[in-house]
């Protein structure tokens, strides 16, 4: 393959713009460009990756590190040899935009020489050089090139997010850094080397954990890994000491200064400060948007309903405001609306989660209400509970937060608690590892040949008892043999990029002779809801999701909504061009209440997905009209998740004990069936079963003996 010039990747243009339009935003980017903090120390940057195989890059949103240390990079010749510049984005959302930014900066189309990949999607090509994407998806990448060998640099960035997927993937990193960099210097780690330790003990354990991870190695060697770490300030320390004393550089972040305010006593009803704050915004400071951090879509539509109701009470002059919410299961047209400019003369409020902390940034913004509070995930190991309940931030969250005033003007924002309370906060988020479910993360560190998953050097250990626990649903799952080893069964699930029960259950289904409504169903799971029910059209929603609903339950339901989709979308696609095909299943969806969205999201995955048993060899047949069968399977393959109807019309998880309720957006709410599985386990003020579908309870005697017995 040809080596690409600075020169090269800065002459391709998109031919759809005239040579005028072109130069002009050419010239404002680079503009832009110029005056991003990071571009003053460029040079020292190029000079710190050249002089340090590891760096801790310190900056704040704003700095610009994100879009513009890559091509630095690229610039400085770190791809000469062949090698990819690939960055890893915590979501999805920032790995698109980013690699559309940078892109647009380097004059190339996406997918050339700048391109991305995410879970279901590869906008990458040959050419590509620099590329963005998930954490998961390099660890993915590891499963079928444990060197990496195709990357010369890799850069964590927002590292100190802590999501799962990143905590795994630095200590994977810190093993192929090392085996990269013996392997230079003509000494490669494969399994007879384990004497270079210094006599270290923790040294020794990392090395014994690179004998799984990477497969021996005689004659090929490869150049070393720089790898970049980029955080927020907070968290520097913690990387610096976990890559054994890596140096740290700190670069300048926002460009303008943000006032912080804070109240002078607790506040008590937060929405109501929040509301009063709003407006004491709109009535008595200059323009600019502002953004307020709310919990979640209940709490958001409430505030916005409030905002409408108080703005008719104000002089017909002062009730120029228009308010647009931004949650994960909005639609994607009603999310883009916070992305148009204001009305003239009017001030526009986004209503958000945590979405709009780091993943997305909203023009316009001047201002920002920010209570304090985040609705977070937390996982019980021993109970098998998810709960989602609302904790503060961290101090690490209330400087992302603020950062969002600051990024095109001086800002304010009012945080609705006292400064001593901000004191009080952690440092940082306590990181996902520690608070979710490990399933996922110890059949990645299976299939990646580490047995010993308990002493691996993680930046911070999960709990014990969670990854126990973790190891026995993976045997019971068949996924993992007696002797601790992975079974052919547990390869063929880490080779599919799903949660471990959902790959069962596809492996289960092509048995059952059923897996062409399993692929359906397991993509309409792996999605946000399918289902949108906004607070002011409850009853029409609720009515849309009744043609659709099966008296068997929720798994049939969603496949019901999926093959009424496909048979929508496929006539309207024999009269009409694709692209109008899928601008009229976007209406349907649209008056049916479907989230268009998750349902594309769920499209693309059944697509990706059907490749993937393919090449497996799975059997790929329909049940078509036999509930029953599928239902069989159903329990086969969820039978760690079954509950039995109690005399109080509750439900006791069999395994468990806990007792649950089904939740009220299932179609089985009122029907109270005596057995059932169930594919989610949350607690808010009670705990609930979601995704739930009705079974009896002798398939489970009859398909798990070894959980399961007759009961009297």
């Amino acid at each position: 393959m040809p080596s690409m010039s600075a020169n090269n990747f800065s002459r391709n243009t998109h031919h759809h713009q005239t040579k005028g339009d072109f130069f002009a935003r050419k010239q404002k980017i680079e503009q832009q460009r110029k005056n991003l903090p990071i571009a003053a120390v460029e040079r020292r940057l190029v000079e710190e990756v050249r002089n340090n195989d590891t760096l801790i890059i310190v900056g704040e949103t704003g700095s610009g590190k994100t879009t513009q240390i890559p091509q630095y990079l690229f610039k400085g010749g770190f791809c000469r040899d062949g090698g990819i510049i690939g960055i890893t984005q915590p979501r999805r959302v920032a790995a698109i935009t980013v690699a559309k930014r940078v892109a647009e900066e380097c004059g190339v189309p996406l997918g050339q020489e700048v391109g991305y990949a995410i879970r279901f999607e590869d906008v990458t090509s040959g050419q590509t050089k620099i590329k963005y994407m998930t954490d998961g998806l390099l660890l993915r990448e590891a499963l079928l090139d444990p060197y990496l060998s195709k990357y010369s640099v890799i850069i964590v960035d927002e590292a100190h997010e802590r999501t799962i997927h990143t905590d795994v993937l630095l200590g994977l990193l810190k093993n192929v850094h090392k085996a990269r960099s013996k392997s230079i210097n003509g000494v490669v780690n494969t399994g007879h080397n384990n004497n270079l330790n210094n006599g270290h003990a923790l040294e020794e354990r990392i090395d014994n954990q690179n004998d799984g991870i990477l497969k021996p190695c005689q004659a090929k060697k490869y150049s070393p890994l720089k790898l970049i770490i980029m955080s927020a300030s907070l968290d520097a320390r913690v990387f610096s000491e976990y890559f054994g004393g890596a140096r740290a550089v700190h670069v300048q972040g926002r460009q303008f200064p943000v006032d912080i305010f804070y109240t002078h006593k607790p506040e008590t009803d937060c929405i109501d400060a929040a509301l009063i704050t709003i407006f004491q915004i709109h009535l008595e400071e200059g323009p600019g948007d502002i953004l307020v951090f709310l919990t979640g879509q209940e709490e958001i539509e409430s505030v916005e309903r409030l905002i409408h109701e108080r703005l008719r009470q104000l002089p017909e002059g002062s009730r120029k405001l228009v308010t647009f919410p931004i949650f994960s299961s909005l639609p994607s047209e009603k999310q883009m609306k916070v992305f148009m400019p204001s009305p003239a003369g009017y001030r526009k409020v986004i209503l958000a989660t945590n979405i709009a902390e780091t993943s997305v940034t909203i023009p316009g913004i001047k201002y920002v209400v920010d209570p304090g509070l985040v609705k977070a995930r937390t996982y019980d190991p021993k109970m098998g509970v998810d709960s989602l309940i609302i904790v503060t931030t961290s101090k690490a969250q209330a400087l992302q937060r603020s950062g969002r005033a600051g990024r095109e003007g001086p800002g304010k924002c009012y945080r609705l608690y006292q400064e001593s309370f901000f004191e009080k906060l952690t440092d940082s988020t306590l990181p996902e590892i520690r608070r979710c479910d490990l399933l996922n993360v110890v059949l990645q560190l299976k299939a990646l040949g580490i047995d010993d998953v308990i002493n691996f050097d993680f930046i911070e250990k999960p709990d014990r008892t969670a990854i126990v626990n973790s190891l026995w649903s993976l045997y019971l799952l068949g996924a993992v043999t007696e002797e601790n080893k992975l079974s052919d069964v547990g390869h063929q699930m880490a080779r599919l990029p799903l949660d471990p029960v959902y790959s069962k259950a596809l492996i289960v289904a092509s048995q059952f002779g059923c897996l062409k409504e399993m692929l359906i169903c397991v993509a309409m799971l792996s999605v946000e809801s399918i289902f949108y029910a906004p607070r002011e059209k409850l009853e029409e929603s609720r009515n849309a999701l009744k043609s659709f609903a099966s008296p068997e339950g929720d798994h049939l339901t969603l496949l019901n909504v999926y093959l009424t989709a496909d048979e929508f979308f496929q006539k309207n696609k024999t009269v009409n061009s694709e692209e109008k095909a899928e601008k009229n299943l976007r209406k349907w969806c649209k008056d049916n209440y479907i989230n268009s969205r998750s349902l594309k999201h769920a499209r693309d995955i059944h697509s990706q997905i059907l490749r993937n048993v393919e090449q497996m060899g799975l059997c790929v047949t329909s049940c078509e009209d036999d509930t029953l069968l599928f239902r069989r399977c159903l329990a086969a393959s969820f039978f760690l998740k079954a509950a039995m109807k109690q005399p109080d019309g509750a439900y006791r998880v069999t395994l468990s004990g806990l007792i649950v309720q089904i939740h009220p957006s299932s179609v089985l709410f009122r029907a109270k069936p005596e057995c059932i599985v169930f594919n989610e386990l949350v607690h808010t003020n009670h705990s609930y079963v979601r995704n739930v579908s009705r079974i009896d309870y002798l398939w489970l005697v009859e398909l798990a003996p070894h959980l399961y017995a007759v009961q009297d």
